[in-house]
């Protein structure tokens, strides 16, 4: 994960207060560097108006002995000023003659009279009056003798200046934690207000993540912020958004049950028919029974006639039922769970005169580990669309088979082809804007029964012209296992 990355996870709560704390540090770093150095150019001001005041008047005192080459009165006015200047704090004081050699030090035993000046000396000055070495907390500073615009010699002075730099130390110590104070403050700060404005949002965000993983509730009253009308409008948007998700999902089951009852409706013309031809049948077998039934051969083919037409009507009836009783969908699918829906689609196949092609590859399984009752209203629904689409006299086909552990239907028709909003209820992921709209509800109960299954559907184009639906259901794991066991 790149450091952008890791910064982005981190929330919001804390990326807030750090970036104030990082802010503060940097403004603080700012404010200190322009602090210190405005200490530092001021402290070097007062230095060197301290060293010019320290060498005027050592001048004066020494110029006449220095005219004179008198050593001794030389040396006794730089031992005199050195307890005069203390504030200045001099180190050393050397005072040369006209010829560079020195007359007076204020430590005779380092450096004596008469002899040469260290070379040392001639390089440890500055452009600046006061020239000042940091590593060695010392300050130097050089002042030449004039008598009559003429060079007599020359003052060479040394200074400590460690004070300086402890008053720097110090300034800095003493800004470094009053920053790392404030900062830390104004972090805190940051947190609790961030905090307290985010709150709102974590309720939002609450209210979404269980919208998702379930039926969205809205934001109770309660929750409602009353002095924040941007988060309570933001709240009330939202409650809106359920509200109307609410109306839309009721709508959309409401259509969807009377899209079930449409089929089931034209199921029961269907079966009204096929239940209306054998009992004609019926009647006619008993009117024979009443008036012949003292012959035999009369009365066995007259009830021979009557168990056939109760039997069909049987049938048809427990077809229908197997179909739409809820307690027999988890059921394992069987060969016979086909028949049944081809004895239920057979009057709207009669009533259109159309031809159905046949084809299911059972595989020799008596049973198969998926649920029955959910795969025979899915192919159901698609049949009746199937016949919907297709001319009279067209040709409907359904083919299924089994194999690598899963149940593979597909259903075609000679219809004009599916539209692509029609077909996105199968398809994409998100089938609501069609469903919303009203349309394609039950392709929508299709789509329901594939995901309840964990299955996929595709659309293609059917080799007689129309469209063919596959659904490819794979088999329930658990049910599989138990059959191999």
């Amino acid at each position: 994960m790149t450091p952008l990355r890791r910064w982005q996870a981190i929330p919001l709560s804390f990326r807030v207060p750090a970036i104030v704390a990082l802010l503060m540090v940097v403004i603080s770093a700012a404010i200190s560097e322009r602090v210190l150095a405005r200490l530092s150019h001021t402290q070097e001001t007062y230095l060197d108006g301290l060293a010019g005041t320290y060498l005027d008047g050592l001048s004066s005192s020494v110029l006449p002995a220095v005219l004179r080459g008198d050593v001794w009165e030389v040396f006794d006015a730089l031992d005199r000023s050195s307890s005069v200047y203390e504030s200045l704090a001099p180190i050393e004081t050397v005072v040369t003659g006209a010829d560079g050699r020195v007359l007076a030090a204020t430590d005779p035993n380092k450096i004596r009279a008469y002899s040469a000046l260290p070379v040392q000396y001639a390089s440890r000055y500055g452009s600046e009056a006061v020239t000042i070495d940091e590593d060695r907390k010392t300050g130097f500073a050089r002042r030449e003798l004039i008598y009559q615009s003429q060079p007599i010699g020359a003052i060479h002075a040394a200074f400590d200046v460690s004070h300086l730099f402890a008053e720097r130390r110090e300034v800095l110590v003493t800004l470094l934690v009053t920053n790392a104070i404030v900062a830390v403050l104004f972090a805190f700060g940051g947190f609790l207000l961030v905090h307290r404005m985010i709150g709102p949002i974590r309720v939002l965000e609450t209210h979404m993540r269980s919208a998702a993983h379930g039926a969205a509730e809205p934001i109770s009253l309660g929750e409602i912020p009353p002095g924040d009308g941007e988060v309570a409008s933001l709240f009330h948007g939202y409650n809106a958004l359920v509200h109307a998700e609410r109306e839309r999902t009721n709508l959309a089951m409401q259509l969807a049950e009377e899209e079930k009852l449409s089929s089931l409706g034209r199921l029961a013309s269907g079966m009204a028919h096929e239940i209306n031809n054998p009992l004609g049948g019926l009647f006619n077998a008993i009117d024979t029974l009443k008036t012949h039934g003292q012959t035999p051969g009369v009365r066995d083919t007259s009830i021979s006639l009557i168990e056939r037409g109760l039997a069909g009507i049987r049938d048809v009836v427990e077809a229908a039922l197997a179909t739409y009783r809820p307690e027999r969908a988890q059921r394992p699918l069987t060969e016979d769970d086909f028949d049944d829906v081809r004895l239920l689609i057979k009057p709207e196949l009669r009533r259109k005169r159309q031809q159905l092609e046949w084809n299911i590859s059972w595989n020799g399984a008596g049973e198969l580990p998926v649920k029955g009752g959910l795969v025979r209203q899915a192919v159901l629904n698609l049949l009746l669309n199937a016949t919907a689409v297709t001319a009279e006299t067209g040709v409907v086909s359904l083919r299924a088979s089994n194999a690598d552990q899963r149940l593979v239907i597909e259903i075609g028709d000679q219809g004009p082809g599916m539209p692509p909003d029609i077909a996105g209820i199968l398809v994409d992921p998100d089938p609501g804007p069609a469903v919303r709209a009203g349309r394609g509800l039950g392709l929508w109960m299709v789509r329901r029964v594939v995901d309840e299954l964990g299955g996929t559907a595709s659309i293609a184009s059917n080799k007689y012209g129309g469209t063919a639906v596959t659904l490819a259901i794979p088999f329930d794991r658990e049910d599989a296992e138990a059959d191999a066991a």
